[in-house]
């Protein structure tokens, strides 16, 4: 029991915040509201180093890297299995769409007012760019972050690589970031608890009403995902062992993202369960800050779910060739706001930009909602699958037998 105890007692914690948080957002929903700031003080101390700990993270691992060629296979491996992954999720939950009716009924729909689109152009200008230098420090700009990162430590790399002073610099800089969120990471218990408690309060009676049947389908598609597909990508990619070492781990960055609706904010714990599992450090300082903001397995599953409902309540055929169109606008349109709580209904205008552009008045106050109400599951699949990915790219960059080998060290260890 001690053992257990010493081994667990953190998840144990965190599994009490969330209980008693749920319990508070039932019984006692209007307390619940009033809490949330508790979560809200947890997020914002994650969203303080996130920046920097990207920023330096990836930088430092491309600096330090003896090979140039290594850091370009895992980022080439890395955003590969993105796509792959993303759709294969999207084409399974367009297959359980088909099967499962999402609107039987007729819907009294209020229009809105909807701001003008982006263009194409404008939209990947924003998504990897910003004019400004001082636009790139803000977690509403890790896309554009991460692609400033990327360069200057290939910059670092042509310079002299892991001899130079700024490569050692950005090592240690990351170190101490890494330190400082253990430090925060002991809060995390009593945000969980403010965070279910407002969860609960604002978006259970929800679950009720008009959307129930799309919202209760998308629930249980994302844990049915993450509870079958993940076992096999994490076996693909460590091998026998995999498995059952990944859903050991899995529950903290799942719990983080779930509660927190935020890619960003679970990196740490992402790279921390990363560790645990033998990933390579340069492997890890990569794929995780990039799954953040490209990995987007539960988004490609919310916007064919959003698009279904959308099809059902216009009275349209969701064809197959809308499917394909709707997987790879959710992947580009996703990108730049997995890391922000809600993506700001961004997502959603540009989807129904493309699918219902004379109904968006109609379209985007559906949409938006659904978006809302999915987006802890939602979040919960893109940010805790990028810990599975770490998995599948390790095979590529270090062998097939790279988890066994971790394993046996760790055995005459």
């Amino acid at each position: 029991m001690k053992k257990f105890l010493k081994n667990y007692w953190f998840i144990l914690c965190m599994l009490t915040g969330i209980v008693g948080g749920c319990l508070v957002g039932v019984f006692a929903p209007g307390f619940g509201g009033k809490i949330e700031f508790l979560g809200t003080l947890f997020i914002n101390m994650m969203f303080c180093v996130v920046v920097p700990m990207v920023f330096c993270s990836i930088a430092s691992a491309i600096a330090n890297m003896k090979s140039v060629k290594r850091a370009g296979k895992i980022m080439g491996v890395t955003i590969a299995t993105f796509l792959v992954t993303a759709a294969i999720a999207g084409v399974l939950m367009y297959i359980v769409c088909r099967i499962v009716p999402l609107v039987d009924g007729s819907y009294t729909i209020v229009e809105g007012e909807v701001g003008e689109a982006l263009g194409f152009g404008d939209m990947i200008v924003n998504f990897f760019t910003k004019p400004d230098f001082a636009e790139l420090l803000s977690r509403r700009a890790i896309l554009p972050l991460i692609v400033a990162a990327v360069l200057f430590g290939f910059g670092i790399q042509m310079n002299g690589g892991p001899e130079t002073k700024t490569a050692k610099l950005l090592e240690d800089i990351t170190g101490c970031i890494m330190k400082t969120v253990k430090l925060i990471t002991f809060y995390a218990p009593i945000g969980f608890f403010g965070f279910f408690a407002n969860l609960v309060a604002t978006y259970g009676p929800e679950l009720v009403k008009d959307y129930s049947r799309t919202l209760i389908i998308y629930y249980v598609m994302s844990f049915a995902y993450m509870f079958i597909f993940f076992p096999l990508y994490a076996r693909f990619g460590g091998g026998k062992g995999g498995a059952k070492l990944m859903l050991s781990k899995l529950f903290r960055p799942a719990a983080v993202s779930f509660g927190t609706c935020s890619s960003v904010a679970t990196i740490p714990t992402n790279m921390e369960v990363a560790e645990e599992s033998g990933i390579s450090k340069d492997v890890s300082d990569i794929v995780l800050p990039l799954g953040a903001t490209m990995h987007m397995d539960g988004s490609a599953m919310s916007a064919i779910i959003k698009v279904a409902f959308l099809f059902g309540v216009f009275g349209l055929d969701f064809s197959t060739d809308k499917a394909i169109l709707a997987i790879i606008v959710a992947v580009f349109s996703s990108v730049a706001m997995s890391g922000i709580p809600g993506g700001g209904g961004t997502g959603e205008l540009v989807v129904c930009t493309i699918f219902f552009p004379d109904h968006l008045a109609i379209a985007y106050p559906i949409a938006l909602a659904i978006g809302n109400l999915v987006d802890p599951p939602a979040t919960m699949v893109n940010a805790a699958g990028d810990y599975v990915v770490s998995f599948i790219v390790s095979r590529y960059v270090d062998g097939k037998d790279w988890l066994q080998k971790k394993l046996h060290g760790k055995t005459e260890a």
